[in-house]
């Protein structure tokens, strides 16, 4: 084996993709020129482990809790594929990893040939940025995903609201070879019976009341691209019988046409509803959901990831704040993780917007972030007691029933967080970040709009 080496080597520095050659002891023997390139900013990396190289890890992946293709090659014996999470130049990226075990002439395994594979759409543009996250129920999703994209087969994507389901089918189709063909999106719970079937096919002038002129449908709309079917639980059930027909036959006919059409679409539906429940009550056609269901993948809540909230708060406040250069505090971290964020990342987006704004400095503090999440728990119900004769002391806690109803959610964060502060206001001033003087302030302006 070792007398091939060295024309294994020159076979792989001629290959356009990343790839490395490392023994039994996970030493690397030989890097192609593209992986230099690619992730050791040409220094030499022979000798040096591929856990060390790859994910600046002390011990192997599996050793650390990630999925180790090595591992899976010396039990299976043949070519294997994981999603890592590779430390690159500019930081960590996920990375497609194909391992092939190398054996020798008495098939005992010798080495080991990697080759990576950054997640890039079909375009050569990186995936979907919002695809953020590390933990192992996100990084399955994840590789799913890119493992379905290539293919033509249907996908269900099933999960939560909030958890990110068309974000994850824009994934699919950017990494798909129908990227540079349409992305449409078909919002099924907006439709009512009477508009579906135009918004999905179309119709022709003078097809009903209000038809004025020719209207193609979004199923045309995406011919030779994806037809993205949002909440398909909430189309009507006496629709699904013709959706079921498009799918199958790609075939369709506009309102107030006989003619038959044809499209080309690659279909990705998402729904937070119970498929099968729906199915056993009749109220969802068990054939269409086979046929929805090539694919189907889960998408995790946050409560399922919650080591992922930093990151995507991070990820967040660079979308809601761009101008400013906004961090999160250890403690703000921590107190966001301990949140079940029941909206999932919908909700986050909007603690994180809420957080900014409460924020005058660069640093998101964890009063920021109670703030934040309080102005979410008031109800914004209007008083119901009637004003007390006499202001309360300025030292306890003014209850939003005493205060006049408003919208506006500074002072409704404010009201929450002090009517549900026990201790002195010393105490509570710090908990929301501001000096005593200057919550002192505030109360006083506020019992000032009570009178």
């Amino acid at each position: 084996m070792s007398d091939d080496l060295p024309a294994l080597m020159s076979y792989l520095d001629g290959l356009p993709e990343p790839h490395i050659l490392f023994d039994m002891d996970y030493r690397i023997v030989s890097a192609n020129t593209a992986y230099l390139r690619e992730y050791a900013q040409g220094r030499d990396v022979r000798g040096r482990t591929c856990f060390e190289v790859s994910h600046c890890f002390s011990e192997p992946c599996d050793h650390a809790g990630e999925s180790c293709p090595r591992a899976r090659a010396m039990v299976s014996g043949q070519r294997e594929r994981v999603l890592h999470l590779h430390h690159t130049p500019t930081g960590e990226a996920y990375v497609n990893i194909e391992l092939v075990p190398l054996k020798d002439h008495h098939g005992q395994i010798r080495y080991f040939i990697e080759k990576m594979e950054s997640m890039t759409t079909h375009d050569g543009a990186p995936v979907e940025q919002g695809m953020v996250g590390r933990a192992p129920s996100f990084r399955a999703t994840l590789e799913m995903a890119l493992r379905v994209a290539p293919s033509t087969a249907s996908v269900l994507l099933l999960g939560e609201s909030g958890t990110g389901k068309e974000l994850m089918a824009k994934a699919i189709h950017e990494a798909s070879p129908r990227a540079g063909a349409p992305f449409v999106v078909v919002e099924c719970a907006s439709l009512s019976e009477t508009l579906f079937e135009s918004e999905l096919f179309g119709h022709e002038k003078g097809a009903f009341t209000g038809a004025s002129s020719k209207r193609v449908g979004l199923a045309e709309s995406a011919n030779g691209g994806t037809l993205f079917l949002d909440e398909v639980g909430d189309i009507p059930l006496s629709m699904q019988v013709k959706l079921l027909r498009l799918l199958e036959t790609g075939t369709f006919r506009r309102v107030g046409s006989s003619d038959l059409r044809h499209t080309d679409v690659r279909v990705i539906a998402a729904t937070h509803r119970p498929l099968r429940e729906m199915i056993a009550q009749q109220q969802f056609r068990e054939d269409l959901y086979h046929r929805i269901s090539t694919f189907p993948i889960r998408l995790p809540p946050l409560r399922e990831r919650r080591e992922d909230i930093p990151l995507l708060a991070d990820a967040l406040l660079s979308r809601v704040a761009p101008a400013r250069r906004l961090s999160i505090s250890a403690a703000g971290q921590h107190r966001l993780m301990s949140h079940p964020f029941s909206g999932n990342i919908r909700e986050l987006r909007n603690v994180m917007e809420r957080a900014a704004l409460f924020c005058d400095h660069d640093l998101i503090e964890v009063s920021h972030i109670e703030q934040a999440l309080a102005a979410d728990a008031w109800d914004g119900s209007p008083p119901s007691h009637a004003r007390p004769e006499t202001d309360p002391p300025l030292g306890t806690a003014v209850a939003p029933a005493l205060l006049p109803w408003r919208k506006d959610q500074a002072d409704a964060a404010l009201l929450a967080a002090v009517q549900g502060h026990r201790g002195s206001r010393a105490e509570l001033a710090a908990s929301l970040g501001m000096s005593e003087r200057s919550l002192y302030r505030k109360l006083k302006a506020l019992q000032s709009k009570a009178k």
